[in-house]
């Protein structure tokens, strides 16, 4: 079975958006896990418009499944994961200010940097997945890199399945078996729904854990929380 992570960032938007405590991140984070949900994620950025570097580490003494912590590998961002520890690192391209993640890295031009922040944290005991997208070059870059894992950033198969079309998934079935070739683990999230999530799990081999936060939350507001992590975690068996 395919695990469901669950990104919290929306969870602590509508809480920064009154101030105070309400809804409770942490509260929250142990009610996922309780429904069933088999991680929790989260993506701070350097404004902490969402998540708060505090957030981080608060989460860390209550989360007993699996960390996934998400973003840019700068200086700051670097420092927090190492003083967490969590479960698994997410490294993902997005600029200052970006509204979300819009790309994949270049494995290729980044190759050095990427190489040297992974293995500080592998030294670390931290798993580590590299955000790209279903480009086999990509794929092979990213292998040179030595990450444990690739996660494949899926907006572009979830606009084309929105359309329809669902040769839109072709892409991500070359880059997974690419990836099953070179021994990559593989992760993927970003645009993933109800909707259309039974389908790319069905189509992509060897799909370890998929990061669902905005479409997840979203539904959870028709159809609440609870019912909702268990219907990923039906149509993710």
């Amino acid at each position: 079975m395919t695990k469901l992570s669950v990104n919290i960032n929306k969870i602590a938007t509508l809480r920064n958006a009154r101030g105070g405590n309400v809804p409770d991140l942490l509260k929250v984070a142990v009610d996922i896990q309780r429904f069933g949900g088999q991680g929790i994620t989260i993506h701070p950025r350097p404004d902490e418009r969402h998540i708060r570097y505090q957030d981080a580490r608060d989460l860390k003494a209550i989360i007993t499944t699996e960390y996934n912590i998400e973003g840019n590998p700068q200086h700051n961002f670097i420092d927090l994961v190492l003083e967490c520890k969590p479960d698994q690192v997410t490294l993902v391209p997005d600029a200052i200010g970006a509204i979300t993640s819009s790309a994949g890295w270049d494995t290729i031009k980044n190759q050095e940097y990427l190489t040297e922040v992974i293995q500080e944290f592998q030294r670390n005991g931290i798993r580590t997945s590299i955000f790209v997208d279903p480009v086999l070059e990509m794929i092979e870059g990213a292998k040179k890199t030595g990450t444990d894992r690739i996660e494949l950033y899926t907006e572009a198969f979830a606009h084309q399945y929105d359309l329809g079309n669902k040769n839109g998934i072709d892409p991500y079935v070359k880059a997974a078996v690419l990836a099953n070739e070179l021994g990559l683990g593989i992760n993927a999230g970003h645009d993933l729904s109800l909707e259309n999530i039974q389908f790319f799990k069905q189509n992509i081999p060897g799909l370890l854990e998929v990061s669902i936060g905005h479409a997840l939350i979203s539904e959870a507001l028709y159809l609440g929380l609870d019912n909702v992590v268990n219907m990923y975690l039906n149509k993710l068996k």
